[in-house]
């Protein structure tokens, strides 16, 4: 996988916008897969948190957006916003996403399949020490 380019802002690139852009860097892409890195997990300004506390049920919107940015990256130009029409085989290896023992978040996003109305990715997400804290595949319907 060729390595990806510190100058790609993920804001650019997904319709997400403010806080919502839960992505902060990316380390790697290719034609059918990425790999990006955040703290934003940690922020106590996350959108996704609720009562103070970020669930690992929240990383599933940072796999989507790995995915968003794929696309994106790949077609060269921001995209519209699609949404996910189904998750499969989501597995939670951690109750809470917000473990400041993690370090930084590495997001991983691949293709498995793709035609004008959908897309069908596998995404996961890994503390610093490569301990997986959750990982699945979501198939996303295209406008």
């Amino acid at each position: 996988m060729p390595i990806g380019s510190a100058a790609i802002n993920p804001a650019d690139w997904v319709p997400h916008q403010g806080a919502m852009c839960l992505l902060e860097g990316v380390e790697a892409f290719s034609e059918t897969a990425i790999v990006c890195r955040t703290w934003s997990h940690l922020s106590p300004e996350n959108p996704l948190r609720r009562g103070g506390r970020l669930s690992t049920v929240a990383g599933i919107e940072y796999g989507l957006q790995a995915a968003a940015l794929h696309g994106a990256i790949v077609a060269g130009a921001p995209q519209q916003a699609g949404f996910a029409a189904a998750l499969r085989a989501v597995s939670l290896q951690a109750t809470r996403l917000d473990n400041p023992e993690w370090g930084a978040l590495r997001v991983r996003a691949a293709l498995l399949a793709r035609d004008s109305k959908a897309l069908i990715y596998v995404f996961q997400i890994e503390a610093d020490s490569g301990r997986l804290v959750l990982s699945g595949r979501a198939t996303i319907a295209l406008p």
